[in-house]
């Protein structure tokens, strides 16, 4: 991996986890201490981060955290296109997961005039925004806390869904590709993400177009995992001929537009 590769893959796994260790970075990146606190002056000096002794954390975090907001900003017009079209398959009495995410967030804004709907989710923002709404039981997982996506992960997050058996879930992802399958910045949300897939009939990957085409650091595996893929209008054709050929169904959102089933 080259240096410039390197130091993103370091940004993108501090926007997911909001800090790291040098000594977990060395291991992660297979390079020595040095060479990670060498990007990691060079991330600080562009003013994204802050070291610290023996680690780093990403700068602004705590005030991201205090405001209840999200990191990733990106594509939000395309996102609610996205989760307009989720409210199809969305109906009163289902019992759905949310993953944690600014898709899924904008999902949850949509969802609180369905009646009878639980709704389970890692996600705090999420829950805060369903929780006080008498329509809908809201559900939360344990586990730890990441800052940057204001959401719960690790072993005890991904425990929290054995036994269950849910009728929806929409999953949140970084990348996709054909090669790395589904990807994500962080390995710590992996067992999470199969425990959700594990406990749902079916799963509905909402990934925006830009999405595709693209590989984070951690992979969850290959796209056969996931039933369906919604998406928005400006993903290209190459991308679709890769989700024909792996017998994984299209759903492509149309701004202003009654959608079908591509």
């Amino acid at each position: 991996m080259l240096p410039k590769q390197r130091k993103d893959k370091i940004l993108d796994l501090l926007r997911e986890d909001g800090s790291a260790k040098v000594i977990d970075l060395a291991r992660i990146f297979k390079v020595t201490e040095v060479t990670i606190r060498q990007d990691l002056e060079k991330l600080d000096k562009q003013g994204l981060v802050v070291r610290e002794h023996g680690g780093v954390y990403l700068k602004n975090v705590e005030d991201q955290v205090r405001n209840f907001s999200l990191i990733n900003q990106d594509n939000l017009n395309e996102k609610e296109i996205i989760a307009q079209k989720c409210l199809e398959l969305i109906h009163p009495g289902d019992v759905i997961i949310l993953d944690s995410g600014s898709t899924t967030t904008e999902i949850a804004k949509k969802i609180k005039d369905i009646s009878g709907l639980t709704v389970i989710t890692n996600a705090l923002n999420i829950a805060l925004m369903l929780g006080a709404n008498p329509n809908i039981a809201v559900v939360m997982t344990g586990g730890e806390f990441k800052p940057p996506t204001l959401s719960l992960t690790g072993q005890k997050a991904a425990d929290f869904f054995k036994g269950l058996n849910v009728q929806k879930l929409f999953l949140a992802t970084s990348g996709i590709s054909l090669k790395s399958g589904l990807t994500y910045p962080s390995i710590s949300d992996l067992v999470v993400k199969k425990a959700m897939i594990e406990a749902a009939e079916t799963t509905y990957l909402v990934a925006d177009s830009t999405k595709m085409g693209k590989s984070a650091f951690a992979s969850l595996g290959a796209l056969s995992l996931i039933d369906f893929i919604i998406t928005d209008e400006g993903i290209d054709e190459k991308h679709k001929q890769v989700f024909k050929d792996n017998e994984i169904e299209l759903i492509i959102a149309e701004k202003g537009a009654k959608n079908e089933f591509k």
